[in-house]
């Protein structure tokens, strides 16, 4: 008799536990993601976006538990007096071998592999970020808007960690006054 109750419940846990976990797509052009890089001298900031292609959060009940966002690298673009361009030169030297390689790399990938919340609102993201086929770990603090089905966010990443090195300050012998920040900032809004 307890042969079968354990069975039945090993069975039926699955089942249960599908229906209590869904997938949320998220709109691309609803969602935005901007960037802002800088020299160290901090005197050449630019500012910019890159689209993301497809996503989905995973959700828990009533909670936000995983998810998974493709990032289309050769949308990056520069914000300048309030105007997209897509066509600047520091665009288009961002999309080269020296920074994010996009013709080898076309996407990026962020994978949120835990959520601990601090309330029901507000939570520590812990995820994996795929550049360039490298992919190491990250984590940011993040709110979560279930009445406009929206999760914001605002991060750094050292990029000389997925082998972006291109003038940055550790890495660079020459023109240290000229190098780049190795820190990019990230304001991020996922949105259904």
């Amino acid at each position: 008799m307890k042969n079968r109750i354990l069975l039945i419940i090993v069975i039926i846990y699955p089942v249960i536990y599908s229906y209590a976990q869904e997938q949320l797509h998220i709109d691309p052009s609803k969602s935005e993601l901007k960037w802002h890089g800088a020299d160290v001298l901090k005197v050449g900031d630019h500012y910019g976006i890159v689209h993301f292609k497809e996503g989905h959060f995973i959700k828990t009940d009533t909670k936000i538990t995983g998810g998974s966002f493709i990032i289309a690298m050769n949308t990056i673009a520069l914000i300048e007096k309030d105007e997209i361009d897509y066509d600047n030169g520091l665009v288009n030297h961002l999309k080269d071998e020296d920074f994010f390689d996009v013709k080898k790399f076309p996407i990026a990938k962020l994978v949120i592999t835990d959520a601990r919340y601090h309330d029901p609102t507000h939570l520590l993201v812990l995820a994996n970020l795929t550049i360039k086929e490298s992919t190491l770990p990250i984590e940011f603090e993040a709110e979560v808007d279930f009445q406009n089905q929206q999760m914001m966010t605002k991060f750094e990443i050292d990029r000389t960690r997925w082998g972006i090195i291109y003038e940055s300050q550790k890495y660079s012998i020459i023109l240290k006054d000229k190098a780049i920040s190795d820190t990019i900032d990230f304001e991020v809004k996922l949105s259904l």
